[in-house]
Parts: C-alpha cells; structure tokens; sequence
C-alpha cells in the first residue's frame, strides 16, 4: 500500500503528454536542422591544389539533430517533477561546514602548486599551474572586480576589459620604454614599481568613463559601456606610435622576486638560493602573486561593501530614485563603483602582461568582457564565492578541452575538442538560464546584521537594473 507521501507525491507530478512531448521534440529537431545547414553540414577544405573546397559532413548534422530530439524528448519526462519553487532554490550546505569550507578551500588553492609538483614533476607541472591554476586565477579576480559594478552597485557594464586593457599596456610601455630610458638600473623591478601606477590609471579611466553615464541605466547604459571598450580597442589598433598597432609590445620584462630575476644567470634565483636551474620556480612565483592580488580584492570588497559606500552601491542598486531621496549622491556612488572595480581590473592586466610577456589589442576584444560578465552572472551578482565556482566551471572547462585527446580515436583524428568550446559556453549558458537564473549562489548575506545573521534569496534582490 502507498504511503501518504508517495500518493502526494505522485499527484503532484503532472502527467506526461506524449504526444505533445513527441511533437515538441520534433521541433527542437527541426529547429537544430535549419542551424546545422550553415555550421555543420559543410566544411572548408584545402585540396592537393591548394584550393578551399566544400566537405559535407551530414552525418554530423543527422548526429546533432538526434540528440537534440532526444535531449528534449527525455527533458519532457524529466521535469514534469520540477515546481516553480524549485527554480529558485539556492544551493546550500550543511551548516557545520560552512565555518570550514573557506579556509578549506583557500588552503587547498595554497597547496595547489605543491601537489601539482609532487604528481606531474617539475615539467610536466608547469602546464597545470600555469593554464589552470594561474588563468583561472586572473579571471577571478576580474570578476570579483566588475562584481563590484555589476553585483554590488547594479550597473551593466560591458567594457571591463578595456580597465584590463589599460593596465596592461601601462606596465609594458612603461616597462619596455619609459624605464630603460630614465632608470635603466630599475628593470628588475619594473612590474613592482607600475603594478599600482596601473591599477591607478585604470581607476582614473573608470571615472571618465562614469561621468558620461551618470544619467544611463540598464540597456543603455550597457551599450556606452560596450562602445568604450570597443573606442579602447580600436585605439590600440590605429595609434601605432603608442602602442605597436597590431603587432604588440613584445619583450615585456616579467616579474622578477623582489629583484632577483628569474633566470639563469649567477645573480638569478636558482644560483641565489642554490637551487638547479627550471622555469617552475617563476611559474610557481606567479601562482603566489595572482592568489594575493585575487584574495586583496576579495578582502577590499568585503570591506568596502560593510561600510557606507558599500551600503550605497547596494541601495543604488535596488532602487535610484529611494537611493535619492535617502540623500545619497548617486553622482560620487557611481564614480567609486566604476573606479574601485576599474583599478582592480587595472592590477590584473598590469599582471597579464607580466605573465605572458607579450600582449596586442586581440588579447582584449569584446569576448572577453562577456567571459568575465558570464562568470560574474553564472556564479550569482554579489556572491564572491560565486565568482570562483563559476570561474572554475567556465576556464577550467575550456581548458580541459584541450586534455580530451582520447576523442580523436572516435570522432577521427581531425576531431579538435578545442573548436566547440564556444557551444559548450553558450549551451552552458542556456542551462543556467533555466536551471538557475539567479546563478549558482543565489543567496545573498546582508551587509548589515541585526542580531542573527540570515541570508536572504536572490530573488529578493534588483540586479542590473542601477
């Protein structure tokens, strides 16, 4: 006999259509067919002539159109179970590890490079440090800096990269032009010395790019946005004088362990320490330095959202009009928002271009601000720890890609995992859309506590809307 809960249960579940289910399964086929046409079903090809010639690949498209019927066919028995409450459910933890669960996973972070060593080698490790831990990384610490316009202040802003632009172009024309023909003695220490003149040159863009948009919101306030990293841009391509056009700036110096650089020279770090001779030891210098910058600008935000200011950029965001009337200058809100999340964009671009050693305009095109922003909003606005999951998920993910060489055994060894990855960025997003709307951390902890700390849902919460 059926429990109580189970009849209940079993009533609650509306029943299926099949063949409504079939019929929309059909379409989504069909929908699938009509995009493949221009993706899938042809290939360019170089022949024996050295001429591009059209590969048809319709077996690709009869692939994808079937699992798209069945994907959609197994979603309509699926979710037949899901309620609108279920959508919005934040995830969560046991309450006895939420105290752990920091510490944890910033001690993990710490060790990480020591475990990649103890596994991989020390060659084998530099790619794991580097790609994984190191890049994903810097794209945490830019979302933690646009979560402060977009979470925290509510304000859309497409052209992040353009601050990470600016920091980057001030370390490698400072260090490669400026230093050398004024103080040559101090190339050692050239990214210590522009790591803040970059982050304050950022910030200095943030605020002119704020006064223009002091009376934009939403929609429009993201299209300025998108137009001034684009101006950014395009001006790095076309004054070559200043920044080497396409061709970039080369020779950037890298960091160096508080002037002992990191070569193999008599005066490097190796021979200074005693040590044999390996690139790992800057790569793992790296992976320190990018984890203090990231953990700084969690601190700052953490800070700075408990004082007055953070409290404004929250009320900015939930409401401009109440934010007025409560007399607060909604003018100075939007200047330090733009300018605090512009100076720490500013420090990961002055790092980038330390790290890679090399950077030109297309390091910073408009895919990359929709990168950070996707992370900022997969992870869920205002939430840090939302931040690194989803930064984990997105780069991480991406990266993986180039580890599945075992699928060219399947799908033929012309197979690059690699070139999909924008298809799993965009599936991942539409995943999330329905899933999670409000982001993987849709929970949100008040900035004020009046005796018992409780968080509050996200759907409680305006975002984007400043």
């Amino acid at each position: 006999m059926a429990t109580v809960s189970e009849t209940s249960s079993a009533a609650a579940r509306p029943p299926v259509d099949v063949a409504r289910a079939f019929k929309d399964a059909a379409f989504a086929a069909l929908v699938m067919l009509g995009l493949s046409i221009p993706i899938l079903s042809f290939r360019s090809e170089q022949n024996m002539n050295n001429q591009l010639v059209l590969a048809e690949r319709w077996d690709a498209v009869a692939i994808a159109c079937a699992l798209v019927f069945v994907a959609r066919l197994a979603g309509a028995w699926l979710w037949r179970e899901r309620v609108g409450a279920a959508r919005s459910k934040p995830l969560t933890m046991p309450a006895f590890m939420k105290p752990l669960a920091g510490p944890a996973g910033l001690a993990l972070v710490v060790v990480y490079p020591m475990l990649m060593l103890a596994i991989n080698g020390p060659q084998g490790s530099i790619k794991w440090i580097d790609n994984f831990g190191i890049q994903i990384l810097i794209y945490v610490m830019l979302g933690w800096g646009l979560n402060i316009v977009v979470g925290l202040a509510g304000l859309l802003d497409l052209g992040y990269v353009a601050f990470y632009a600016v920091g980057a172009y001030s370390y490698a024309i400072i260090a490669t032009k400026v230093i050398p023909a004024t103080y040559p003695d101090l190339g050692v220490w050239a990214f210590w010395i522009c790591l803040p003149i970059s982050g304050l040159l950022a910030a200095l863009w943030g605020i002119i790019l704020g006064f223009p948009v002091l009376r934009l919101r939403g929609d429009y306030l993201a299209i300025v946005t998108l137009a001034f990293g684009e101006i950014i841009r395009l001006v790095l391509i076309n004054w070559v004088e200043f920044s080497n056009g396409y061709a970039g700036i080369s020779t950037i110096p890298r960091p160096s362990f508080f002037g002992i650089p990191f070569n193999a020279s008599d005066k490097g770090f190796a021979a200074v320490f005693g040590l044999e001779f390996s690139p790992i030891y800057r790569t793992i210098f790296l992976f320190y330095v990018i984890l203090i910058l990231a953990l700084m600008t969690a601190w700052v935000t953490l800070r700075l959202r408990r004082l007055p200011v953070g409290r404004a950029w929250e009320a900015l965001r939930e409401d401009e009009i109440a934010c007025r009337s409560l007399g607060i200058n909604t003018t100075t809100t939007k200047l330090t928002a733009f300018s605090i999340g512009a100076m720490f964009g500013g420090f990961a671009g002055c790092f980038f271009a330390a790290r890679q050693g090399f950077i030109s305009p297309e390091s910073f095109v408009f895919l990359e601000s929709a990168q950070i922003l996707a992370i900022v909003v997969l992870g869920g606005m205002g939430s840090l720890f939302g931040v690194v999951v989803s930064s984990i998920l997105l780069v991480g993910g991406i990266e993986i890609l180039r580890e599945l060489d075992f699928l060219k055994s399947i799908f033929g060894p012309g197979f690059d995992p690699t070139q999909y990855r924008m298809l799993l960025f965009g599936l991942a997003m539409v995943l999330m859309m329905l899933w999670k709307p409000r982001g993987l951390i849709s929970s949100r902890e008040p900035s004020v506590i009046h005796k018992e700390s409780r968080s509050i849902s996200g759907s409680l919460v305006k975002e984007g809307h400043g």
